[in-house]
């Protein structure tokens, strides 16, 4: 039996730390649109009045591939931290899913039960749901599991945004069972990274760029020691800069190639942005907590929009989402609550669930 150790902390990788936040920005002024969507979900929303377009629109436009962003760089963390160790049993399954339900269970509980209890009132004022419209029993049970999308449709319940946590715990499993009973070759994420591009579903979509992006980390291990390390960099350097450049001169629309250019280009800009970083200790200590920060904004930011639609119902004022400064009072105050989130509920749920389930091997 391989000896149980806790899975280890390795150093930030502070470029896709950085990486990280712009993903979760994209998601959450991409689903800033949901406040248009308040009991009359026809309501035509033209995004160029939306505030502060002319600087955020890639957000505004773009910002539903932010959760492959995040897939990727998921694959790109995993690979990096843990092929090795996984591969040659120093570190076993217990542990592995131990440490990630106590990331990522605790909050998704605690805002899925509070979406549970602001949906129905929501409902009573208005005879639909705010955005996603299937919060029912099954759905609620299949949320409570994180199960709610492994199987296609969308199930668009509750805090709709964990349908992508849901679909990556499935990369999760694949990525352990793999590296513990198959191989760690990289030739075995080209096969996986095929197959799923096969299977046309979101998981399949997950699963791909997970495995991508744990490509483009064995890339970057595979350069460390390298004597053409640094032409090798410059090299991807100038794709990640030459390929939007080129997409934006050539006036190429993004959407119809959507999947396979992001799938080839992420992999590319993670290894550029993982390189390391010497940066003054407050510029690391603010990608940090940004990185830190992303789940909870993920979860969050639909609750506070639904809070903030039943507030406007009972002023009895339509929700002035054109309002630039109905939008900064927004998003910051997301982003603040994402921080204290984490510091005060994610990080102490963490190391309580994880001291607790270790005890009592």
């Amino acid at each position: 039996m391989p000896k149980t150790l806790p899975l280890p902390e390795a150093r930030k990788l502070l470029g896709l730390e950085g990486l990280r936040f712009l993903a979760t920005l994209a998601v959450l002024l991409w689903h800033y649109q949901h406040f248009a969507l308040v009991a009359e979900p026809a309501v035509k929303l033209t995004r160029s009045e939306l505030p502060f377009y002319r600087v955020l629109f890639p957000f505004y436009e773009a910002g539903e591939y932010g959760v492959w962003f995040f897939w990727c760089i998921s694959g790109f963390i995993f690979f990096w931290k843990y092929r090795t160790i996984i591969a040659d049993r120093t570190v076993d399954g217990r542990s592995f899913f131990v440490n990630r339900l106590s990331r990522l269970y605790p909050l998704h509980i605690a805002t899925l039960l509070l979406v549970a209890v602001l949906q129905p009132v929501y409902f009573a004022q208005h005879g639909v749901y705010f955005v996603y419209p299937n919060n029912d029993l099954p759905h609620f049970l299949a949320q409570l599991f994180m199960a709610s999308d492994w199987l296609p449709p969308r199930s668009e319940s509750f805090n709709g945004p964990i349908w992508s946590v849901s679909v990556e715990i499935m990369d999760y499993a694949t990525f352990f069972m793999a590296l513990r009973f198959v191989t760690a070759s990289p030739l075995f994420n080209l096969v996986v990274i095929l197959a799923s591009i096969t299977i046309g579903t979101q998981v399949g979509t997950s699963l791909a760029f997970f495995y991508a992006g744990g490509l483009a980390a064995m890339a970057r291990q595979a350069v460390v020691d390298s004597g053409h390390r640094r032409t090798l960099e410059a090299t991807a350097a100038f794709a990640a800069i030459a390929v939007p450049a080129a997409i934006w001169l050539a006036g190429i629309e993004l959407a119809p190639a959507a999947g396979p250019l992001l799938l080839i280009y992420t992999p590319i800009l993670l290894f550029c942005c993982s390189g390391q970083l010497t940066l003054p200790r407050r510029v690391q200590a603010l990608l940090e907590m940004a990185g830190n920060m992303t789940y909870s904004c993920y979860l969050l930011h639909f609750p506070i929009q639904l809070a903030i639609a039943l507030a406007c119902v009972a002023m009895q004022r339509p929700i002035p989402y054109g309002d630039h400064l109905f939008w900064v009072a927004f998003v910051l105050p997301t982003l603040v609550a994402s921080h204290l989130t984490y510091r005060w509920f994610e990080a102490p749920a963490q190391r309580l669930i994880r001291s607790t389930l270790r005890r009592k091997k």
